[in-house]
């Protein structure tokens, strides 16, 4: 054992070697009464700086809540709500030499397409507050689905053919390339994924809005989100 541990737990001293002290004697009921009556104005005017300071320095009336929802959006213009990953299958064929010469390209490419909302697109007019039921309506703008992005180093390919020149498979390449963007835009457009997309978007446009709302002090607020062409709930 070191030095220090020895310091630190040195064994307690026994109760017998405490210094005994008397209790204070307690102070004649005329004395206390006299500390109430001395303080009491002293809490009175505590009271009143305070009611004073509250009439002073109280907060104004809530702002606009509408000013309040669009300063949430003007920080994000775009908002991408939702990604899908797909996996086109495509297929492109090639002849060369007057059909001597014949070659075939099946090739799987990943893509992932980002669904995003216009949230500069919406203003005043998209929104609708009640004071009542404290229930903030918002219409969002349809939304937008973003181009394919190909990751063609994941690429897988399958190729068929005696021999494949150079152009051949240039043009092979090209071909499912772009057989792949168009399936996946396609795919995108799906009215499950666009659903989801939806969905995801009015969760994520509920919380940017009811954060801030309850921030700038007004309380649980209830959103509701809809697209254009839906109707209002």
């Amino acid at each position: 054992m070191d030095d220090d541990e020895r310091l630190t737990r040195a064994p307690a001293r026994p109760l017998s070697d405490k210094v005994a002290t008397a209790p204070l004697p307690a102070p004649p009921p005329a004395q206390v009464r006299a500390a109430r009556a001395s303080a009491l104005p002293w809490l009175l005017l505590i009271a009143a700086l305070a009611v004073l300071a509250w009439h002073v320095f109280k907060p104004d009336k809530l702002g606009d809540p509408l000013a309040t929802s669009l300063v949430a959006f003007q920080k994000q213009d775009k908002l991408t709500v939702f990604s899908a990953e797909l996996a086109p299958v495509v297929a492109s064929d090639d002849t060369r030499y007057f059909g001597l010469l014949k070659s075939k390209q099946v090739a799987v490419i990943p893509a992932r397409v980002d669904y995003s909302v216009d949230l500069s697109a919406v203003g005043r007019d998209r929104m609708k507050w009640d004071q009542a039921a404290k229930r903030l309506d918002v219409q969002l703008p349809a939304l937008t689905v973003g181009r394919p992005n190909l990751d063609e180093a994941r690429a897988r390919y399958l190729r068929e053919g005696v021999f494949i020149t150079r152009d051949a498979q240039d043009k092979l390449n090209r071909n499912t390339t772009l057989l792949a963007e168009q399936q996946a835009v396609q795919a995108a457009a799906n009215p499950v994924l666009m659903n989801l997309a939806r969905g995801a978007a009015r969760d994520a446009i509920r919380q940017n809005l009811a954060i801030p709302m309850q921030v700038a002090g007004y309380g649980d607020v209830t959103v509701t989100v809809r697209f254009d062409g839906e109707p209002a709930g």
